[in-house]
């Protein structure tokens, strides 16, 4: 659960709104479960104004080959000592820092034949110049074949652990659009992380990343996304259910499967790629429907929008103690029912209490009457609408609602004992 730069500020988040951001996930956030700070792409780019990559500029690159913050971006990196301010600095309030990374080697060190730290080898020399990104100039992709290799992946995450920092998001790995899936390089970065004294959260991006490969990657990465960048509209949303349905197996503690940033709050300020400047395009009833599908499926929880300018519904969707609870510590999570107008998915938590979320797929209204036999719960029990926060009042034995579009209905059913 944390916050990341990138639906807000693209490639050019700077230092005061990183500080800024964390200082309110500290006040209003910590306390609920919400713990890491992420600085995404491009930190190291001196002129990034956008999410928009300048092709071919020059980087910030240290003698051995790896890129370092840019201090007109990042001040408190001044004299060579990257992260670290920053990462005390968050550490500081509680809280964990977070870096993403590209995976591969800087193009600008492999033409300029930078060393490499720990080996003799250049960073020329274990280039892969044929495995590029197709969005993004800053890299060439690492050939694991070659010596070397692993030598440069090592000193990168021993660098990132002398900064403190406490999560990495790899970029252009877990589903690259020319060459799919790089097992070689998550292999050399998960030994890399294992190597470097520090524990480490590896995320993985884009996606989709491939089903085929489920078991690789639990046993490589802590999270992966399963779609490609997700933005606030109905129809990626909607999509999300069929996701979800596919990966629930998956869902595993220490690796889960990740639908991708929330985009709520205020949204794209520098960030262009989902349509600019604005506060969130779904509706409420939309964002409670996300909000509940991620906790039930219990994908990681990352806030996209600009949390300074939060508002008090936005504030509550994060602070719902009832529905963070079933994210955090809810088993089983599970689909039983799709078609063109309703999902429903079910859970349990480790008290042995059930949980039903009912969604309306449809642009219409709809009046969704389901008996307790049929969602396979319990007819003597309490039942709490857990977004509205009260008793939910069954009618012989069966959940009763009108759902208004694209909305949904989450509800804890607690068994009554016997007296």
């Amino acid at each position: 659960m944390g916050w990341n730069s990138w639906d807000c500020y693209g490639a050019s988040v700077n230092e005061e709104e990183v500080r800024g951001n964390a200082e309110y996930m500290a006040c209003y956030l910590k306390d609920f479960g919400w713990e890491y700070v992420i600085v995404d792409i491009q930190w190291y780019e001196p002129g990034a104004n956008s999410s928009q990559y300048r092709n071919f500029v020059p980087l910030v690159m240290d003698e051995y080959s790896r890129l370092q913050p840019a201090e007109n971006r990042f001040p408190s990196s001044i004299g060579g000592k990257g992260f670290a301010p920053l990462a005390e600095y968050v550490h500081g309030l509680g809280l964990k820092f977070g870096i993403h990374i590209m995976r591969g080697i800087p193009r600008q060190a492999v033409h300029s034949a930078s060393r490499i730290l720990g080996s003799e080898r250049t960073a020329r020399d274990i280039a892969h110049p044929n495995s590029i990104c197709p969005w993004n100039t800053d890299m060439y992709g690492v050939d694991a074949a070659q010596s070397g290799s692993q030598a440069y992946y090592d000193s990168l995450f021993e660098l990132y652990a002398s900064w403190g920092v406490d999560y990495i998001k790899v970029d252009d790995i877990a589903a690259s659009r020319l060459y799919g899936y790089h097992k070689n390089e998550i292999e050399l970065i998960r030994k890399a992380i294992d190597r470097c004294g520090r524990e480490i959260v590896l995320s993985l991006s884009p996606g989709p990343a491939p089903l085929e490969e489920a078991e690789h990657l639990a046993g490589h990465a802590n999270l992966w996304r399963m779609t490609d960048d997700y933005w606030d509209h109905w129809h990626l949303l909607r999509g999300m259910f069929e996701r979800c349905e596919q990966w629930a197996a998956y869902v595993q503690p220490g690796h889960w499967p990740d639908c991708d940033m929330l985009p709520l709050g205020h949204l794209g300020i520098r960030s262009v790629d989902g349509g600019g400047d604005r506060f969130t395009r779904f509706t409420p009833d939309e964002q409670v429907t996300m909000m509940t599908l991620w906790s039930i499926f219990r994908s990681p929880l990352m806030f996209g929008g600009e949390l300074r300018d939060n508002d008090e519904w936005t504030l509550s969707l994060l602070t719902n103690e009832e529905v963070l609870h079933l994210h955090r510590y809810g088993k089983g999570g599970i689909s039983v029912l799709r078609n063109d107008e309703l999902a429903i998915w079910t859970a349990e938590d480790e008290q042995g209490n059930h949980y039903v979320a009912i969604f309306n797929l449809s642009d219409e209204n709809l009046n969704v009457n389901l008996s307790f036999q049929q969602l396979n719960l319990p007819a003597q029990a309490t039942i709490r609408d857990l977004w509205r926060g009260c008793a939910f009042e069954a009618e012989e034995d069966a959940v009763s609602q009108d759902l208004p579009p694209h909305g949904c209905l989450l509800l804890k059913f607690t068994k009554e004992k016997p007296l």
